[in-house]
């Protein structure tokens, strides 16, 4: 079973989608299994993150913007893809050091997250943008 989820953006940051995963995972019906979220781009990522205190979406935004600034920055001067604008080529990196796929455990015909965990798109461009997230259940 496969579903794409559309996830509209509005600039950098953690975008929760556990209810729109759970609602379509309810109407599946699938008891045990395996769901496997890819998302469909190169500058934004997939996170399992706490979902209680908005402050760590925050830290967590703030943190990889000040890991990879800007490619205006000074300390980013040797990247050479700019032409997409200072976003683009810092968005690529934080992609490539966070991941794009997650695969999470369908138990009693629910995901079994912890109790605070929630599925975040995490954004890494200014510009809104419509993402995609592929899911698939195994099982």
């Amino acid at each position: 079973m496969q579903k794409q989820f559309q996830i509209a953006t509005h600039g950098p940051g953690l975008y929760e989608v556990t209810r729109e995963v759970r609602g379509w995972l309810a109407e599946v019906g699938c008891a045990q299994g395996l769901l496997t979220l890819f998302v469909r781009h190169t500058s934004c990522s997939l996170l399992i993150q706490e979902n209680a205190d908005p402050e760590v979406q925050d830290d967590l935004q703030a943190f990889f913007s000040r890991l990879v600034p800007p490619s205006t920055d000074p300390a980013m001067a040797y990247l050479r893809h700019t032409y997409e604008g200072p976003d683009d080529m810092p968005a690529h990196i934080k992609a490539a050091l966070l991941p794009v796929s997650l695969s999470i455990p369908i138990s009693g015909g629910a995901l079994a997250l912890g109790t605070w965990q929630g599925i975040n798109l995490f954004e890494h461009r200014d510009a809104p943008h419509r993402r995609q997230i592929l899911a698939h259940i195994s099982g």
